[in-house]
This record gives C-alpha cells, sequence and structure tokens, in this order.
C-alpha cells in the first residue's frame, strides 16, 4: 500500500469534532496547575504517566499522587501543595516534570469527550485567559492531540513519557 494511502486511511479513522475557530496562545499564567477560587482542579495521570513521572523524579508515586477510582483509564490525582494549592511540581510558577507533564496538563483548555456513537468531541474552557488569545487553532492541531491521546493509551510504562 502506498503512503499516500496509509495516510489517507488514518484521516479517515480519526472521527472527531472540534472548535473550528477557536484561537489559543498560552498565557503562562498557570491557572492550569491549580484550583481557582471558582473550581477546583484535578490533574488525574493514567498509571503509565504517573510510573513515569516517578522513574524520572526518583520518588515513589504516594509522594506526588493519590489512588482515585472510577475515573478510567486515569487511576491517580496529582498532589497540591496545601498553602497555595497547585500542584506539586509547580516552581515559580512553571512546570518542574514538564516533558513528563500528563496528558491532561498537555491538553488544557481542551478537553476530549467520547460519545456513545464512537464520535469524539474537543470542547475547551473560557476560564484560561490564552483563549481567544493568539492564532486560530487548524484541523492539524486537534489531530495531533487526538493522536497524543491515542498513543498515551496504548503507551507501555517503561517509556520515556516524551512527545
Amino acid at each position: 500500500m502506498a503512503v499516500q494511502q496509509i495516510i489517507e486511511l488514518l484521516r479517515q479513522k480519526v472521527n472527531f469534532e472540534y472548535p473550528t475557530t477557536v484561537r489559543f496562545q498560552c498565557t503562562k499564567c498557570g491557572i492550569c496547575c491549580g484550583d481557582i477560587i471558582e473550581r477546583t482542579r484535578h490533574i488525574i495521570l493514567l498509571e503509565t504517566e504517573a510510573e513515569q513521572i516517578s522513574k524520572i523524579t526518583s520518588q515513589p508515586i504516594s509522594k506526588f499522587a493519590l489512588k482515585i477510582e472510577n475515573k478510567a483509564p486515569y487511576v491517580y490525582e496529582m498532589k497540591k501543595r496545601a498553602a497555595d494549592r497547585k500542584c506539586v511540581f509547580m516552581e515559580n510558577n512553571r512546570c518542574i516534570i514538564y516533558p513528563l507533564r500528563p496528558l491532561i496538563c498537555r491538553f488544557y483548555p481542551f478537553e476530549l469527550k467520547s460519545g456513545d456513537n464512537g464520535k469524539h468531541q474537543f470542547l475547551f474552557t473560557k476560564e484560561c485567559p490564552g483563549i481567544k488569545k493568539g492564532q486560530k487553532l487548524s484541523e492539524n492541531h486537534f489531530r495531533k492531540m487526538f493522536r497524543l491521546a491515542q498513543a498515551k493509551h496504548r503507551q507501555p510504562a517503561d517509556s520515556n513519557g516524551e512527545s
């Protein structure tokens, strides 16, 4: 099968809707990394993500995450500092595990919802100050995010977690 045919098949298999007019540029405000007055943030992790962070940081998972239930395929939630309710890996408003950051962090301010009909939909939160800033995001941007989600859900625990 020719490369072009394979690419076309991959395009056909990606079944999602996305906001076609949204613009986004990260403002590096850190709102996504902790609680705000209006909302308690739940930074959930796949088991493979927690294991990768544990391996690279040489910390047991219990030091930075809590086991959770009923959120499959996610099995952990990142701990937050008591003083400011920010992720334990935030220092000076920057993520110190950025290359290993969980899928939920990579997606923010977007989330991928799955419907019963096999259709997926990208939604976004308006609480993020980066929405309506920067360039309009293309279908290709969302396609890459969709493929990242697919890959992360299949990823073995011994990979390095970089994307």
